[in-house]
């Protein structure tokens, strides 16, 4: 199949009749086309959750074990990758290494589209091969097309080691098989066609946001990163989360504002361990150890504790 073919076929790549006349419409107008496209990938995404969870049941087994995981991508799919990647440790206090992405053309690519860094098989394959890979660790490929030449070769390589793999894609898994990508979960949301044809950015970039927000939150409330839907395993890298952190104890405990800061100190800085300390009414080391045990499980901690 040519890449003329290849490309012409996309999903994405064809004409939206909603939008066909977008150019003669007013401001107003533009803006509720495009509102009233973007109200359609939600609805696409949630027929793709069976994938997404067979996808965070994988992750969590894996994370359980010591794994990372890898997402690769070109363009608005890499960045996509790396914004969700970033968010992961102040969010749920986990190591940078966890979570981790790779964009073609690297750092520079983050800031400016480098276009041609898509079309290097070897250059994805290379990335894959420098990360020190473990049998634990999965690489999660991100393409609107489902096409990209760096992805295809990233995935190849982990499957090559052994690893998980999952591809997300706003292409059909049909296609994408046609094209040679190979992954042992496909999640791929049917958005259909662009407000401007091929401007993947729109909803394929918005779909992709959706799925990955999926994939890792699920996987860190798996993990037993947040108590409710609070998260409590949170970093007090700045002001903010400092103060956060205190509102989270005082909402969860009914401690006052001093007493929260005070546990926190106490606690060296870990929500999860101000929370066993005062909802279990022990000491540091003993909310620790009561943690340890439950693997990090503030609910399971408390009921060990009695």
């Amino acid at each position: 199949m040519s890449l003329f073919t290849e490309i012409t076929a996309l999903p994405t790549e064809q004409n939206n009749p909603a939008s066909a006349l977008i150019d003669t419409y007013s401001t107003r107008e533009i803006l509720e086309c495009i509102n009233d496209q973007d109200a359609l990938v939600a609805p696409a995404v949630q027929l793709v959750i069976p994938q997404i969870t067979q996808a965070v049941d994988a992750l969590v087994e894996r994370f359980r074990r010591g794994g990372r995981l890898f997402y690769v991508g070109a363009g608005t799919s890499g960045r996509l990758g790396i914004v969700d990647a970033s968010e992961c440790p102040p969010t749920f206090g986990v190591s940078a290494e966890m979570v981790q992405g790779i964009i073609a053309g690297g750092t520079p690519a983050i800031f400016k589209a480098q276009e041609g860094a898509e079309d290097s098989e070897s250059a994805g394959a290379e990335e894959i091969r420098t990360r020190n890979l473990t049998i634990n660790d999965t690489v999660c490929g991100i393409a609107a097309s489902g096409r990209t030449p760096f992805v295809l070769g990233a995935l190849r390589e982990a499957k090559l080691a052994g690893l998980y793999t999952i591809m997300v894609s706003t292409n059909t898994p049909e296609n994408i098989i046609k094209l040679g990508i190979e992954a042992d979960v496909m999640i791929c949301p049917k958005v259909g066609a662009e407000v401007i044809s091929g401007s993947t950015r729109m909803k394929s970039g918005t779909a992709q946001k959706l799925v990955l927000n999926m994939l890792t939150t699920a996987s860190m409330i798996r993990l037993g990163k947040t108590l409710g839907n609070v998260m409590v395993d949170v970093q007090l890298t700045n002001a903010k989360l400092h103060e956060r952190a205190k509102n989270i104890l005082m909402t969860l405990t009914g401690v006052d504002y001093s007493t929260a800061e005070m546990y926190l100190t106490e606690s060296g800085g870990s929500v999860k361990t101000a929370l066993v300390m005062i909802l279990g009414n022990t000491t540091t080391d003993a909310a620790h150890a009561a943690l340890t045990e439950a693997n990090g499980f503030v609910r399971q901690a408390l009921e060990n504790l009695k």
